[in-house]
């Protein structure tokens, strides 16, 4: 029986239910579509773009061979370990069995045409839709290839594994999509293998998502505990599939035909329904309603009325209900059920909360169809009138949200469009390069396969090639009559959908070219990785003239060098990172002069200057009185004294000589500035950069200055007496090499805290500085107005072996928030760091790190490194 207490709330529920629809315009749906007709509308309404969502190996790409197969894209259903999978078509993800880049592809569900009479009850399910499906990476390395998927998404299957339960990753991918306020359902996938405990992987559902799970399935399990079937909650039913079938053979049983078969299971979908009408009244006002009709029965409550609550909860923010799902799709059963769900409760794009834009920096973000109402939309540049106009010649708006380089297509480039409808030759205006680009042709994907179409309508994916400029996350707009060089008129021209947000690379690697010849063609290739790629990062180190190239983890820069060398041609050496340590004096040179004296470009020229070196310290405070200073690279200062001149290099007494007129003083400054910089770059010890040093040039024109001295040969005399002055510096007492400290944020749960503190303090030789809530909890929307999901509540069917699975005690430990862990580390001790955080922490640990400093080594420290750049590992 319902709930007492939840009948008491129906009031309480219809003013929560009001609460929703006051939220903020960027979470209300929009209807933006292509030319405002009903065709056109209809046809968005029966449109899904979802992405495959999990853990690495739980099975998304399995998932997706069977949808396609079913949906008639595929004749045959292609198999993972062989290699013949239609989204992993890459070599690399063949060789590796892993889905490494996105794919996208489009296919109908369900297949056939549409029935002839449809009425209100009709489910959505037997109506054919459109179905845009990208299967997305689950290793964490390609977090990236996630993010710009999710952004452009209207929905996303979570699958788990019925075996792991919830994994780490599968809680990383959840909250980024409640992030995008995504809306999803949760498939439990591999309840044909032994060991699988779908009971517990459902507690952990609630324990680690935080998200109540609403039973829409329950397994069938036969007498020897293997999966043969599901119970179907919302139908009331049984479906048995066909053993070692393709899976298309089901048999369906009607609640009384159940009984006779299996009475076991028969009660226990039951207590399902009963479960799940009782879940579903807490948080939809209607679903209360619908039972107090239904005389209090819950097995009398139609399964449209059931749909229709699931989808309003579904579609909630934050998401607070999520459906779930069960099967095993690598023996080919709950597929079918679960392509009915996506099109029942996941939204279509008319459904969907309008995208945020911003015109430019100094005004505030709106939203796509604020800036689109002739109402709203302002300009200085323009009259009402002309503004009105303006927006109504904009054609479409779309986002580009990935960049492949294809060896036979060229680039191609995937958008979805959210406004109006992209025509084929169509001129394309990129707000945020400022140029404009032409859409010689547009396809629709079918993974590595793609097929010409004219346009691209609102709420589509699709893919421009041979575009030349255009970079993942850039808006592009097509306006009519726009300037080919100047772009549309007014705010038009800047407005900008999104970004797509890069994560920050934590390892890095060096890429040499095999010669001098190659480096411009290696640097090329880069670029073209790079644009797309926007999670790898490419630095130089300007004192080596090192190429760093950094990503999100070693599997990232493998499948990187891979494509560099092997797609990309470039003939480039790829090894591991040199750390850049620095080196500084300790002691007082005392003043030291130098003298210049060669022949350049066939005259000779001569010049002099004192200089002296002595220890920077952080306290240390710099008399700028009477004296040029600058600071140069490394922490260092340069001081310029010039005790006989005034600022414009004229004596302060007549006896004595000033600068001649070709030594204007501020060249002198410059050519000193440039002679001492090159001084500092090799130490007088281990040829480091110099770090932290005062220098003191002092310049007498009386005893510096000839007739032939020229600026440049004053910056060669001070480069001398500098090195000169290190050099004392250093045999009166040993120079100390100084290492990059880095600032490090690591995120990880509560049982891994302890292991991570004392590996970062013990270990790795760093400094904890403190232990915060994770910033990634405050950045979840899901349940942020709600209470904890409460495990025990939980509604679960038992598992075969209930006794070994120990679901009574999954999520009483579950993790209890994750906490940040903030330090400082030396960069040495942190290449590397991710595969053995992820060692430590199971999988859940993240990190992120910038250069906080450059500090001395101990004594003993210093002797280590030295002998590992040695060679000497003894």
């Amino acid at each position: 029986m319902l709930s007492r207490w939840v009948c008491r709330q129906h009031g309480a529920a219809r003013a929560k239910s009001a609460l929703r629809t006051s939220l903020p315009s960027s979470y209300r749906h929009y209807a933006v579509v292509s030319d405002g007709s009903p065709a056109a509308k209809a046809a968005l309404e029966r449109t899904r773009n979802i992405g495959i969502i999990a853990h690495i190996d739980a099975g998304k790409t399995t998932t997706t061979e069977r949808m396609l197969y079913y949906s008639g894209f595929s004749r045959r259903i292609g198999d993972v370990d062989e290699g013949s999978t239609v989204t992993d078509f890459l070599p690399a993800e063949r060789a590796r069995g892993i889905t490494i880049q996105s794919a996208a592809i489009t296919f109908s569900w369900p297949p056939g045409s549409a029935p002839q009479n449809t009425t209100p009850n009709t489910p959505k399910s037997s109506i054919p839709h459109n179905i845009n499906l990208i299967d997305t990476p689950g290793h964490a390395d390609f977090t990236f290839e996630v993010l710009r998927s999710l952004r452009v998404l209207d929905g996303a299957v979570c699958i788990l594994d019925g075996v792991a339960g919830v994994e780490a990753q599968t809680e990383k991918v959840w909250a980024q999509a409640a992030a995008y306020a995504i809306p999803r359902l949760i498939f439990v996938n591999k309840l044909d293998r032994d060991g699988a405990a779908f009971a517990r992987t459902v507690k952990e559902i609630g324990a680690r998502l935080d998200v109540w799970p609403a039973l829409c399935e329950i397994p069938w399990w036969n007498e020897e505990g293997k999966l043969v079937g599901l119970g179907d909650v919302v139908g009331m039913k049984g479906m048995l599939w066909k053993q070692g079938g393709d899976g298309k053979e089901i048999t369906a049983f009607a609640a009384s035909d159940l009984e006779k078969q299996n009475p076991a299971l028969a009660a226990e979908l039951k207590k399902a329904r009963v479960a799940l009408v009782e879940l579903l009244s807490e948080h939809d006002d209607e679903m209360v309603e619908k039972y107090l009709e239904a005389d209090e029965d819950h097995l009398a409550i139609t399964a449209h009325d059931i749909i229709a609550s699931l989808r309003r909860c579904t579609l909630q923010f934050p998401q607070q209900v999520a459906p779930v799902f069960a099967g095993a799709s690598f023996r080919n059963i709950g597929v079918q059920p679960l392509l009915d769900a996506v099109v029942d409760l996941l939204p279509s794009p008319v459904e969907r909360p309008d995208p945020v834009m911003s015109i430019n920096s100094a005004t505030p973000q709106t939203t796509l169809a604020t800036f689109l109402s002739d109402a709203a939309w302002q300009t200085k540049a323009l009259s009402k009138d002309k503004a009105s106009t303006a927006v109504q010649n904009i054609s479409a708006c779309a986002l580009a949200f990935k960049v492949v380089a294809d060896a036979r297509r060229g680039v191609l480039v995937y958008v979805r469009v959210y406004s109006g409808s992209l025509s084929r030759n169509a001129a394309i205006w990129n707000t945020n390069l400022q140029l404009t680009e032409r859409a010689q042709k547009l396809m629709r994907m079918y993974a590595n396969d793609a097929v010409d179409i004219d346009s691209i309508q609102a709420g589509q994916i699709g893919v421009i090639p041979g575009l030349k400029h255009t970079r993942t996350g850039d808006t592009l707009i097509s306006y009519a009559g726009a300037n080919p060089k100047t772009g549309p008129p007014g705010d038009v021209r800047t407005m900008q959908l999104k970004p797509i947000e890069v994560p920050p690379p934590v390892f890095f690697v060096s890429v040499e070219p095999q010669s001098l010849s190659e480096e411009r063609t290696v640097k090329e290739s880069l670029e073209s990785l790079l644009r797309e790629d926007p999670s790898l990062h490419v630095s130089v180190d300007e004192e080596s003239g090192q190429t760093h190239l950094a990503g999100m983890g070693e599997l990232h820069l493998e499948i990187a060098r891979d494509r560099l060398v092997q797609d990309l041609k470039a003939k480039a050496r790829i090894g591991r990172i040199e750390i850049g340590y620095r080196e500084a004096i300790t002691t007082e040179s005392g003043e030291t002069t130098e003298t210049y004296d060669r022949e350049v470009s066939g005259k000779t020229s001569s010049a002099a200057c004192t200089a002296n070196v002595a220890p920077l310290e952080d306290s240390d405070v710099v008399d700028t009185e009477g004296d040029h200073i600058f600071r140069l690279a490394d922490n260092n200062i340069l001081t310029v004294a010039t005790p006989t001149l005034k600022e414009d290099g004229s004596s302060f007494n007549e006896e004595l000589p000033g600068l001649p007129a070709s030594l204007p003083i501020q060249s002198v400054l410059q050519s000193f500035q440039t002679g001492v910089s090159a001084a500092l770059a090799r130490g007088p010890t281990h040829t480091f950069p110099v770090h932290s040093t005062a220098i003191k040039i002092i310049l007498n024109p009386q005893e510096h200055v000839f007739p032939n001295t020229t600026p440049a040969v004053l910056g060669s005399a001070a480069r001398l007496a500098v090195q000169k002055a290190l050099r004392a510096s250093a045999s009166l007492s040993p120079t100390a090499m100084m290492e990059p400290v880095m600032n490090v944020a690591i995120a990880v749960d509560e049982q891994s805290l302890g292991s991570v503190v004392h590996d970062i303090s013990s270990a790795r030789g760093g400094n904890v500085l403190s232990l915060d809530a994770s910033e990634a909890e405050s950045l979840t929307p899901t349940n942020a107005d709600g209470p904890s999901v409460d495990v025990k509540r939980i509604y679960t069917p038992p598992d075969p072996f209930h006794g070994s699975s120990g679901t009574e005690d999954v999520g009483t430990e579950a993790s209890g928030g994750m906490r940040t862990v903030t330090a400082r580390v030396p960069l040495k001790e942190m290449v590397g760091y991710l595969k053995h955080l992820r060692s430590l922490t199971g999988g859940r640990g993240t990190f992120t790190m910038a250069v906080d400093r450059f500090e001395k080594m101990g004594s003993q420290r210093m002797k280590e490194v030295v002998k590992e750049m040695r060679g000497d590992y003894e």
